[in-house]
């Protein structure tokens, strides 16, 4: 009889230890009670799950970071590329999350490659390029909506990396050299337009006082003089000459 009772205590006792449960602070138990789910999940800290009514499926709240794989993308101008992307999610409603969908880390990740695919085949390369922030703001409303019924938030999409076949990073790059050429120009011609300004307001000083005509032919000279020349130029007005050769 004793032996039996202490066999008995032992039961009880490995029984109560199974129905404790310690849950951290991130994580939620979802309880199903003879197969029905409780309305609220438990934890954190010390709860019980009373074995074998009670089945208990653990939830981590923390956000999980998805990396979802290169997807090839047609975009609208015809141009095959291949993205990555990153998304941010997080679990807020763990009894959704267990009930709603059979597996909310893989129906995330679907939806995700997705979404991707069909989004950026409705953009021109130079939008993908350019305004990829605008890109992963609709990428998460879109994401974001399908996964809330889910219990499931995502909180960012970050497009990674844009691959790019070799011929059209070749043609980026020649279009990249002809707009610097272009620019080159143009700033060459507003500097040519510029520096003919300054000559014309320059004449038009020097026309209305000549002598100083003769005052910058001498600091020419003297600029000549200073360096090491085995010939100088002197510059002669034209009416000297005329007065040299004018008959009388």
């Amino acid at each position: 009889m004793g032996t039996t009772l202490y066999v008995i205590l032992v039961l009880i006792v490995i029984l109560l230890f199974s129905w404790v449960k310690v849950l951290k602070e991130y994580e939620r138990g979802v309880i199903f009670r003879l197969g029905r789910l409780l309305p609220k999940p438990k934890g954190p800290g010390l709860i019980l799950v009373f074995a074998p009514i009670d089945k208990m499926v653990r939830i981590s709240l923390r956000t999980i970071v998805l990396d979802v794989p290169a997807q090839d993308v047609i975009t609208r101008d015809n141009v095959s590329v291949k993205v990555n992307a990153v998304v941010y999610f997080r679990v807020v409603d763990p009894n959704l999350a267990v009930t709603a969908v059979h597996d909310y880390l893989y129906a995330t990740s679907q939806i995700s490659q997705t979404t991707l695919r069909s989004v950026l085949g409705q953009v021109e390369l130079d939008e993908l390029l350019a305004e990829r922030e605008k890109l992963n703001i609709k990428l998460q409303e879109i994401i974001d909506k399908h996964t809330d019924p889910w219990g499931v938030k995502v909180q960012a999409v970050e497009i990674k990396h844009v691959d790019l076949p070799a011929e059209m990073v070749r043609a980026i790059a020649k279009q990249a050299e002809a707009e610097r050429e272009r620019r080159a120009k143009i700033i060459h011609a507003e500097g040519e337009l510029m520096a003919s300004q300054k000559l014309k307001e320059a004449a038009d000083t020097l026309i209305k006082n000549p002598i100083t005509v003769q005052l910058r032919y001498l600091q020419t000279l003297t600029e000549i003089a200073t360096e090491k020349n085995s010939t100088i130029i002197f510059p002669v007005p034209i009416e000297f000459l005329k007065a040299l050769f004018t008959k009388e």
